[in-house]
């Protein structure tokens, strides 16, 4: 089994880390740390076109020095966000941690060898936009075809789970993830409904928690799906739920309760397709 974990320069980086290296140790799974340079910053901006009327021929040549130069720091960046991170991973409990950098674009260059992504809610220009999440994460968690843990800023001991039930499909893959994961064993489940949902479909789902062997209790509440997922997260550690259930289009005009979610609760989310 193998995790990718998604590292950049963001205050998320530790998180992302100290968060795979618990998954790592739970599911006895090797660990790569990636971090992948955009085509931007590997590249300067070409300013030849500028100066080229009387410029002198040391000017260009000191200007391609200059993107040398760039593109040198910008790989030594990217190599020392790597040496952390395997620091990171390994005082976490993994035990087989590899690193990679690469310069593209990051859902290309991820590739498909792994059983789980982990990457932060927001990347390098967090600070920038508090109210989004980052760039890459619902491409990411669209694109994937394996469960997503999203990290907030901060880690912290995971022993509560947090499950959010609707009875859709996604839902209940999210339920046989966690059945059949070791990722849970140990942890206390509580597995909470939000309106109309048949009460059968809870039944049917805590029933395949109990048979996993699993401590899992079901709770249902009014109100809005979003908001309280939110507010109840507040008492738990790792939210887990189905990802994206209604078409990108009809998110655009209702709105994604995924999307809400993950922008804004405090406590890491696992996102299952």
């Amino acid at each position: 089994m193998k995790i990718i974990a998604l590292v950049d320069g963001s205050a998320y980086a530790h998180s992302v880390c100290a968060l795979a290296g618990w998954a790592s140790a739970r599911l006895d799974a090797a660990v790569e740390a990636l971090h992948v340079v955009g085509r931007r910053e590997a590249v300067a901006q070409d300013l030849s076109g500028a100066i080229r009327l009387g410029a002198r021929t040391a000017l260009m040549a000191e200007l391609a020095a200059l993107d040398t130069a760039r593109a040198k720091l910008v790989g030594q960046q990217g190599r020392a966000i790597l040496d952390d991170a395997a620091r990171v991973l390994a005082g976490a409990g993994a035990a087989d941690v590899t690193t990679r950098l690469r310069t593209g674009d990051l859902l290309e260059e991820m590739g498909t060898d792994f059983d789980l992504i982990v990457v932060g809610k927001r990347g390098a220009a967090a600070d920038f936009a508090k109210g989004h999440l980052g760039s890459n994460v619902e491409r990411i968690v669209r694109g994937a075809k394996v469960p997503v843990l999203v990290a907030t800023r901060a880690f912290k001991p995971i022993a509560r789970v947090l499950v959010a039930f609707d009875g859709g499909p996604s839902a209940v893959r999210s339920i046989s993830h966690i059945a059949q994961s070791q990722l849970y064993h140990g942890l206390e489940v509580v597995l909470v409904s939000v309106g109309d949902v048949p009460a059968a479909g809870v039944e049917a789902a805590l029933a395949r928690l109990h048979e996993a062997g699993l401590t899992a209790s079901a709770e249902h509440r009014p109100g809005v799906a979003d908001a309280v997922l939110v507010q109840m997260a507040a008492e738990f550690d790792v939210l887990v739920m189905g990802a994206y259930g209604h078409s990108r289009i009809r998110n655009l005009i209702i709105g994604s309760t995924t999307t809400e979610v993950i922008r804004s609760c405090k406590i890491p989310v696992m996102l299952v397709r």
